[in-house]
């Protein structure tokens, strides 16, 4: 999903009225978001913080300085190792490395659901769905196929 389609996702789940216009910069098409009230907004983490404190939903960045850390650390890991990677082995080691990170938590800050949660789903949604198309490739009927392949 581009950043623009997932921003424009963001801001409808936030509640926000549409008006946002995005663009995108360079090779790897990082968007920008011109603001009404000065500078211009670059980055899909930047803008996505902007758009919460824009809603007045600033919860969803952390409400303890740890929280906070921990929203932006896997912000950046959104942007450093789900961005741009897309070989089955990346793939694999990914969702192998959140499998075992949510194993003891409920979101990724553990019990409060963040903004990390919403970019972190959005940034993933292309791998499950072609994991799923994968698995329905090879037998329709059987749920043993996920396993089988991402062992």
């Amino acid at each position: 999903m581009a950043a623009a389609a997932e921003l424009t996702l963001l801001e409808k789940s936030l509640g926000l009225s549409k008006g946002n216009k995005y663009s995108a910069q360079g090779e790897r098409q990082i968007p920008v978001l011109q603001t009404n009230n000065g500078p211009s907004l670059t980055g899909l983490t930047t803008i996505a913080a902007h758009l919460v404190k824009q809603a007045n939903k600033e919860y969803l960045l952390g409400s303890t300085a740890e929280e906070k850390a921990v929203v932006q650390q896997w912000l950046e890991y959104r942007v450093t190792r789900v961005d741009g990677h897309s070989s089955k082995d990346d793939i694999h080691t990914i969702l192998k490395d959140l499998n075992s990170y949510l194993e003891d938590k409920v979101y990724l800050t553990g019990y409060n659901f963040t903004l990390a949660d919403i970019l972190l789903y959005y940034g993933l949604h292309r791998f499950i769905v072609s994991i799923q198309i994968v698995i329905g490739s090879f037998c329709s009927q059987c749920s043993e196929c996920l396993f089988f392949h991402l062992s």
